[in-house]
């Protein structure tokens, strides 16, 4: 603080009269949450190629146990591909929605999306535990390790997103379409969409790729 800047303080104070301060503006940047957030997306990647790697080493180390071939159920995936990809769809035209200023529309296609994202959960639960059921869990063989680890790893970030859509849903429902709101609605939708493409690497290179004999 300068000295005349003191001075002027300490004659305010003298005078009684409430303390001002000229700089008015917010020190925190506009893009600081954006960057921030993609410097954690960064972060995620280096966590997703370590597991695809890991996965890449383990993949046919099968330990005289099942293969892909004779595990994975390619039309239920297939379906469950469809319903994250839809996700995808229906929370860009939230996003439409919310550029369009509409709080009611943004609000029921987000409900939509966590609907799909909620089945996509459903479905991947379901196949873990037919897996685990007929023998196949992760301590079988590495590569089942592998597998559990890189697809479970992906439905935990599925199943965050879920939980911070839910919270979004009821901050809209008490504050509305706010420029805060609008930045957190834009940080999930970057990291909704970052899910949706490791979720395309991991259909193919494990579920397509497994099936090969």
């Amino acid at each position: 603080m300068s000295e005349t800047t003191h001075d002027t303080l300490a004659g305010n104070a003298e005078r009684g009269e409430p303390l001002q301060f000229h700089e008015t503006t917010e020190h925190h940047p506009e893009t600081g949450t954006l960057l921030g957030f993609w410097i954690y997306l960064m972060s995620d990647c280096l966590i997703f190629a370590s597991l695809f790697a890991t996965y890449g080493v383990l993949g046919r180390s099968y330990a005289d146990g099942p293969t892909g071939m004779e595990l994975f159920d390619l039309p239920l995936v297939a379906m469950n591909t469809s319903l994250l990809l839809l996700s995808s769809i229906t929370y860009g035209f939230a996003m439409l929605k919310m550029q369009a200023n509409q709080l009611r529309g943004t609000m029921v296609w987000l409900a939509i999306t966590g609907l799909l994202g909620a089945g996509f959960l459903g479905l991947e639960l379901y196949e873990f535990n037919h897996l685990i059921h007929e023998g196949a869990g992760p301590w079988r063989s590495g590569f089942l390790s592998a597998f559990f680890g890189l697809v479970g790893t992906h439905g935990l970030h599925v199943l965050f997103g879920i939980v911070w859509l839910v919270t979004l849903l009821f901050q809209l429902k008490k504050h509305g379409l706010i420029p805060e709101n609008q930045r957190r609605l834009f940080c999930l939708s970057m990291f909704w969409h970052f899910l949706d493409v490791v979720w395309i690497g991991v259909f193919t290179f494990v579920y397509l790729m497994g099936v090969l004999p």
